[in-house]
């Protein structure tokens, strides 16, 4: 069973190694199995698309080479502190609901 990561989709993350260190953006995808990340504008890769033959009522697909995310380790990642907008690491903790909840280690306040 893959461990549990602490970036969840829709996070605002850093990059912290890899071509793009340095830039942020949104959690878009998670692959917890490969413990890999696909984040908005970062890590972009050329994809040669054939043309789809599709019915009316569906969306034609776009043919080409088009440009897309790939994925990132989860390593070379670290979430942002939503308080001062800078890389933090990531606790958990229980609430009185007894349900877990994240923290930001930076400055103690929740996520979410």
């Amino acid at each position: 069973m893959p461990k549990a990561m602490h970036i969840r989709r829709d996070d605002s993350v850093v990059v912290i190694a890899g071509k793009d260190k340095g830039r942020t953006g949104r959690v878009i995808r998670t692959e917890p199995r490969r413990h890999r990340v696909y984040v908005e504008g970062i890590n972009m890769v050329k994809r040669h698309q054939r043309p789809r033959s599709v019915s009316d009522t569906q969306k034609a697909q776009s043919s080409g080479i088009i440009e897309k995310e790939g994925p990132i380790d989860v390593s070379n990642v670290m979430l942002l502190d939503p308080s001062d907008n800078k890389p933090t690491r990531v606790g958990a903790r229980v609430g009185d609901d007894g349900r877990r909840h994240r923290f930001a280690k930076r400055s103690g306040k929740a996520i979410e």
